[in-house]
């Protein structure tokens, strides 16, 4: 026989499935918009706004440009004293868009805080969803986290659209740098040698990271762009920059990786004579800690949506998100939610194009939903509310 506190849990998530079906063609409709629409990281204004506005318009206290973030908010619902966090990603990347999903991410978002809102105090729930610029590249949760927003918070969650299903994203810690150059500029033919040629410091630097990958650890990546390599080839270019990004699988694998790569850069200032300006992009993203008791839960909500989590082949460890950051801090969970792209994968304009699909819609519904559910779950658990409870007072 069920116990009423079963019941109350039942009854509650035919209620949050209510809503959300209720809610949907508003939620794929910003998912769409955010979509037609992609802002850059810490440029999000007007995606902020809209999923801010939905928000607002289904109940939420809605507090703008926190953590003097001016893209970043907190919308809040309930005043019951377990602390729930859901967090809407809505940046997009240069050139592609949305190929990494953060419209759906964004709408999952907002629809599982527009179905838990009217619940939470019934629940005993405090339900704020946070709206976290620039994840592609920025470190916006770390800042938001630095800066307090997550004051309190017992737990927080996100789904982030994949390819294919998964219970958690394999993730690495990440530092993103900015290399520049300084050389001096000189007429290429007739007086090479009065110029400083800041590009060749830069391909000194790319041959010594080739080098270095032979003797990186099994995890351990790097990768980057030149994002300027001179102005005309008549020219000794007086500047180069460039983006690059260092992955390892821990924090303290990467305090160790980062300084060998850096003093790459450093040996093509000294082949060359340019000096060199390297300078964080971000804090660094840590290694992800999911909180296994909440994956199960998510599993049993996702599974019960009938999503199913495939055996996955070994493969190495790759991606990277300030989710993580979130993780070290408080129990966490960032589960994958699949869309049938395949063969397109994240971060292709194909799997762009695959988030408003059919597909892609039904993960705005099937990742609100689960989400709103295992939000009940942790509210009525007593002995996962307690642990969460207790782990925020600590």
């Amino acid at each position: 026989m069920a116990s009423t506190q079963d019941v109350t849990g039942m009854q509650a998530k035919e209620a949050a499935r209510e809503r959300v079906d209720r809610d949907l063609e508003g939620l794929l409709t910003l998912s769409h918009t955010l979509h037609q629409h992609p802002e850059l990281a810490f440029e999000e204004e007007r995606s902020a706004a809209w999923v801010a506005e939905a928000l607002a318009t289904g109940g939420f206290q809605v507090e703008a440009g926190v953590c003097d973030l001016p893209t970043a908010f907190v919308a809040t619902a309930g005043s019951g004293p377990l602390v729930l966090a859901i967090c809407a990603e809505y940046d997009a990347l240069p050139g592609i868009g949305h190929a990494c999903g953060h419209n759906i991410i964004a709408a999952a978002a907002v629809g599982a805080g527009l179905a838990l809102a009217p619940l939470a105090d019934e629940l005993g729930m405090t339900v704020k969803v946070m709206g976290t610029p620039a994840e592609e590249g920025g470190g916006g949760k770390i800042l938001m986290l630095e800066r307090g927003a997550f004051a309190g918070v017992n737990a927080a969650m996100m789904v982030h659209p994949a390819p294919i299903e998964e219970l958690q994203m394999r993730c690495l810690a990440v530092s993103h740098l900015d290399i520049r150059y300084t050389g001096k500029s000189a007429h290429a033919s007739a007086y090479p040698e009065q110029g400083i040629n800041a590009a060749d410091a830069l391909t000194v630097a790319q041959v010594a990271i080739g080098l270095l990958r032979q003797h990186l650890r099994p995890g351990d990546q790097v990768h980057g762009i030149v994002t300027d390599g001179g102005d005309a080839p008549n020219v000794i270019p007086a500047r180069s920059t460039a983006q690059y990004l260092v992955r390892s699988p821990s924090l303290a694998a990467l305090a160790e990786v980062e300084p060998r790569v850096r003093r790459c850069f450093e040996a093509g200032a000294l082949a060359t004579g340019a000096s060199l300006e390297i300078t964080p992009l971000s804090p660094p993203y840590s290694e992800f800690r999911s909180d296994d008791e909440i994956a199960s839960c998510y599993k049993r909500n996702a599974e019960a949506l009938g999503r199913s989590f495939p055996e996955l082949p070994d493969r190495p460890m790759g991606g990277s998100t300030d989710m993580a950051n979130v993780s070290l801090a408080m129990p966490a969970i960032h589960p994958m939610v699949g869309i049938d792209s395949l063969p397109a994968v994240n971060h292709q304009p194909e799997f762009a194009a695959a988030t408003v699909t059919p597909a892609g819609d039904r993960a705005v519904r099937d990742g609100a939903l689960a989400m709103a559910w295992t939000a009940i779950d942790l509210a009525s658990s007593p002995g996962l509310r307690r642990r969460l409870e207790a782990r925020a007072a600590q």
